[in-house]
């Protein structure tokens, strides 16, 4: 009788990487500050109730009488707009702090929805092979050749506006990405002697598919996602700015870009300036967090 054993491949150097990933994430101080900031716009978007002196989207804390405050003047209130006020009276560092906290669960949900089902397809057409994966492959093609901004301004347009429309038009927008990189890491592993060794036992497909072939498709699926969550955020920004993502009563800093550029020629260029800023580092940030995790979970790249 022979005796069949599945082994996955040798994962100590992987083990050791991951208890030693901080030491090797440090060594750029660029990563760490970038980590640092993303860390206090997180915190500081989802307390912001506790932190600024308003709800800026709750009309009855507005003041008419303090719209177009220029950056460090005192409000009605009593309390000094750090970053003026919009038409409305809203203390701009308010409605920042409030639109970020919308950009980051957008972000961070569509791009988990959007891992999910890219996993589910890249997966499935790489263990099956043959007319699956030509199908499904050929359909995650296609949609890789469309600009993802027109992709999720066309599903936008369609849906309408509201957070759970975002959310559904950026996983449509994102998920081809992670299904190609998953596709693409699976392929390879689908080959090797320990999947072999699986599918000629009596494991189910599904134990094969996440225990063993999944867990050594996710070092660049990881890197994707940091990117992923970026672009969302990016793209959610976007489709608000050109008013077909959330509405103006809604905490969105592309909807405050929007509606201070209306005003950016009557002198009150901080209305767009500093929603644009935070989004600006916000975005560079991930990107620079993603880039060194790639570099730190990289097989190639030594300790």
């Amino acid at each position: 009788m022979v005796d069949v054993t599945v082994q996955t491949p040798p994962v100590e150097t992987r083990a050791v990487r991951l208890r030693h990933f901080w030491s090797d994430y440090r060594r750029s101080w660029v990563a760490v500050l970038a980590l640092a900031i993303i860390t206090t716009l997180v915190l500081a978007s989802f307390g912001a109730p506790f932190l600024v002196p308003q709800n800026p989207y709750d009309l009855a804390q507005l003041d008419w009488a303090d719209a177009f405050l220029r950056p460090g003047q005192t409000g009605s209130g009593g309390y000094v707009h750090l970053l003026g006020t919009d038409n409305a009276g809203r203390d701009m560092l308010s409605a920042i702090l409030y639109g970020l906290r919308t950009s980051f669960v957008i972000g961070i949900t569509a791009g988990i929805l959007a891992l999910i089902l890219g996993i589910s397809i890249g997966l499935t057409a790489a263990y099956f092979g043959g007319r699956i994966e030509a199908l499904l492959m050929r359909i995650v093609d296609l949609q890789l050749s469309m600009p993802a901004i027109l992709l999720a301004l066309v599903m936008a347009a369609m849906l309408g506006q509201g957070v759970p429309q975002i959310v559904l038009a950026l996983v449509v927008a994102q998920y081809a990405y992670f299904a190609r990189t998953t596709h693409g890491a699976a392929s390879v592993e689908r080959r090797k002697d320990y999947i072999e060794a699986a599918r000629s036992t009596p494991l189910p497909t599904r134990r094969i598919l996440f225990k063993h072939l999944l867990p050594n498709v996710l070092p660049p699926l990881i890197v994707v996602a940091t990117v992923q969550v970026a672009s969302a955020i990016s793209l959610e920004a976007t489709l608000s700015f050109l008013g077909v993502g959330l509405p103006l009563t809604e905490p969105s800093l592309g909807s405050l870009i929007s509606n201070g550029f209306k005003y950016i020629h009557a002198g009150r260029s901080w209305l767009s300036i500093y929603p644009g800023i935070f989004l600006m580092v916000t975005v560079v940030a991930i990107n620079l967090v993603g880039d060194q995790v790639r570099t730190v979970i990289d097989p190639r790249n030594s300790r």
